[in-house]
């Protein structure tokens, strides 16, 4: 009787959501209040909705298709046996290269942040050097091993989320609601800049690559699973609409041009933030904040695509063999984020557009083949992924307005 109750037990919920929601919610949220502010705040809320509700579809149908499987199967296993390898090779290539893509825009968003603070301490240093010392940081921590990496992660989730409550609860003593709730002026619209955020708002979502160890965790709970990619979900979406108000009641619209002219990296944002911020705690508070998101996401990017890299390549797992799969991991995108040191929204964008493929449409292919018929969830998500591609392309070729840009 012992064995069969210890054996129900299952970790909670609330660990689940949390993996979820620290995954989700990293350095890219602070692309979120510079790509929306063409749209302004209204637009926003109903886009980062529209967003939250379609890729919280999208796993759940990948968690039913997954517990029709062993546990430990991924994407790789299931794109092959329900749709073949070439979708599998092509989901593969979408994989790496959202993640080498995001660990791109992780460097080169990370590099004028520490490069200011390591200034601050009386040691000089270039951004690029900045950007070469926190990638070897990095890139040892991942090299050691999963055990570095999960505690690193933790300390910084845990960090993360207390210094976002009272990041918070300071930031919203100062929202400026007349400004927050501004309509257009004479002769403008809101609503073109709209459609060019939805990439920008999927790539904020992402956390699909957590399901399969969920699966594994709740030993095929479907119940338990459910709740945690709901909970996990729901409080990314509560931290996004916090700071989301807290940056735009913060700051006027008409700054966040000069902010898209400086890069619109994480460090632009933080110097007009700190020019508006009456507190100074809060200035500190907010640099201190950016430094922990950054890491976070950081680690959690490139500890996939060093998995995958391996995975793919069939290296082994001692040290000579991991050190050359952390220089596949780590210097190609390195020497990019140097070479273009401005392309962090850029390649948000992108993320947004190939994570379309992997976090949208295989799942729903995947869902059709799995149930033999195309559902209304189906249907819903491939019309959501389409207007993901959509948006993308026609911002690509200059037909949606760009709020600062051009």
């Amino acid at each position: 009787m012992t064995e069969m109750t210890l054996s129900r037990r299952q970790p909670s919920v609330w660990w689940g959501a949390m993996i979820i929601c620290g995954t989700v919610v990293g350095a890219g949220m602070f692309t979120l209040p510079v790509v929306m502010a063409g749209a302004w705040f209204g637009w926003a809320m109903v886009l980062l909705l529209i967003s939250w509700g379609g890729m919280l579809l999208s796993g759940l149908l990948f968690m039913r298709v997954s517990l029709k499987y062993p546990p430990g199967a991924g994407y790789d296993t299931l794109t092959k046996d329900l749709l073949g390898r070439g979708w599998a090779a092509l989901n593969g290539l979408s994989i790496l290269f959202v993640l080498g893509i995001l660990t791109y825009a992780y460097i080169s968003a990370s590099g004028p942040v520490y490069q200011h603070s390591i200034s601050q301490l009386g040691l000089p240093i270039s951004t690029a050097e900045a950007k070469i010392l926190l990638t070897l940081c990095v890139a040892l921590v991942v090299w050691l091993g999963t055990t570095g990496v999960s505690r690193l992660m933790t300390f910084c989730v845990l960090a993360k989320i207390l210094l976002l409550i009272v990041l918070f609860g300071g930031l919203l003593t100062q929202v400026n609601v007349p400004s927050l709730m501004s309509g257009p002026a004479a002769g403008e619209h809101y609503w073109p800049y709209a459609l060019g955020v939805l990439p920008f708002c999927l790539a904020s979502f992402g956390y699909h690559g957590n399901i399969t160890g969920l699966v594994s965790y709740y030993e095929g709970n479907k119940q338990n699973i459910t709740r945690a990619l709901v909970l996990g979900t729901l409080l990314s979406l509560a931290l996004y609409l916090f700071w989301l108000t807290s940056t735009m009641g913060n700051l006027p619209r008409d700054a966040f041009p000069e902010i898209v002219k400086q890069g619109g990296d994480i460090a632009a944002l933080m110097s007009a933030l700190r020019d508006h911020l009456h507190v100074n705690a809060l200035a500190l508070m907010m640099s201190i904040f950016s430094h922990f998101a950054v890491i976070a996401s950081f680690l959690g990017v490139t500890a996939g695509l060093f998995d995958f890299i391996a995975d793919r390549l069939g290296f082994g797992n001692s040290p000579g063999a991991r050190l050359k799969t952390a220089s596949l991991t780590f210097l190609p995108p390195l020497l990019a984020s140097i070479c273009w040191p401005n392309g962090f929204v850029a390649a948000i964008g992108f993320a947004g557009l190939f994570a379309t493929l992997w976090a949208v449409l295989i799942p729903a292919m995947l869902a059709w083949k799995s149930q033999q018929r195309c559902s209304v969830a189906v249907v819903l998500l491939f019309v959501f992924g389409a207007m993901n591609i959509l948006a993308w392309l026609l911002s690509w070729f200059g037909v949606l307005p760009e709020f600062g840009g051009r």
